[in-house]
């Protein structure tokens, strides 16, 4: 009949695509040498899944800030305790800008019941990073840390009252000028092993992206500076300063070693 195409025209057809997408793909490095053109890979454009996406190549904080965070695919790619918050960066023309960064009886902080005892502030000079940083978790005496940590942030996640934000150390990060990766790795006893990698803007780029990072105790942090601008941070943390709850984990990033000949001329070689 007239206007109908059959089911051996369109295999055929079908075919005859692939062979010379084939063709294609095989002259269009024709003009490279086959030593060179055998080891080359092309980049996977493909989409991931979300938990992909989070844990290997790295999210805008935007897209966390603008997902529903009680998805089910949310939920299972998100660490425990972490949390990613929005932040507003006024314009003020001609003299700068203005951001809030948290306040104490509204917004996340007023919600967890956190409010940090100190404040600091850091320069991170470009091309450079620090971490992985970790802080202890305080376990009650008499409990085992994989059951109360399971409590804490699995049974009884929003049981708020329940951490003990005395007795350890809670970030609060936020970031004035320069853009991060932030990678964080939940290694906290008796929870699933998960990472979190995601970008951050400074308030110098207004943007989605715009954001706080709340981390709790046994989730560790590395931050690596995005181009090359420096990076401005201020954060706060639920204790004072306790430089043993300072745990390092392959932080050899942030050591400026010597040329190999200064240190063997120190060492008297």
């Amino acid at each position: 009949m007239a206007g109908r195409v059959t089911t051996g025209c369109l295999d055929f057809a079908r075919h005859d695509k692939q062979c010379r997408m084939t063709k294609r793909e095989k002259d269009l490095w024709q003009g490279i040498d086959p030593s060179a053109s055998g080891a080359l890979t092309a980049r996977d454009y493909r989409s991931a899944s979300f938990a992909q996406e989070i844990s290997q190549r790295g999210v805008d904080a935007g897209e966390l800030l603008a997902a529903d965070r009680t998805q089910r695919r949310i939920k299972e790619a998100s660490i425990p305790g972490v949390e990613v918050f929005a932040r507003k960066v006024h314009p003020q023309h001609h003299r700068g800008f203005f951001g809030e960064f948290v306040r104490r009886d509204e917004g996340i902080l007023a919600r967890i019941g956190l409010w940090p005892k100190q404040w600091s502030a850091a320069r991170m000079f470009a091309h450079t990073a620090k971490g992985f940083h970790v802080h202890p978790p305080s376990v009650p005496e008499g409990s085992a840390a994989a059951d109360w940590l399971r409590r804490l942030f699995v049974d009884e996640l929003e049981q708020y009252s329940l951490r003990r934000y005395d007795d350890e150390q809670w970030d609060v990060m936020f970031f004035l000028q320069g853009r991060v990766e932030m990678i964080l790795c939940d290694i906290r006893a008796g929870l699933p092993r998960r990472v979190m990698r995601f970008f951050i803007d400074g308030d110098n780029h207004r943007s989605n992206n715009n954001a706080g990072v709340v981390i709790p105790p046994g989730v560790a942090h590395a931050i690596r500076v995005e181009g090359g601008e420096d990076v401005i941070m201020v954060y706060g943390t639920s204790t004072i300063f306790h430089p043993e709850f300072e745990g390092r984990i392959v932080s050899e990033i942030e050591n400026a070693p010597l040329p190999e000949a200064w240190q063997e001329f120190l060492n008297g070689e």
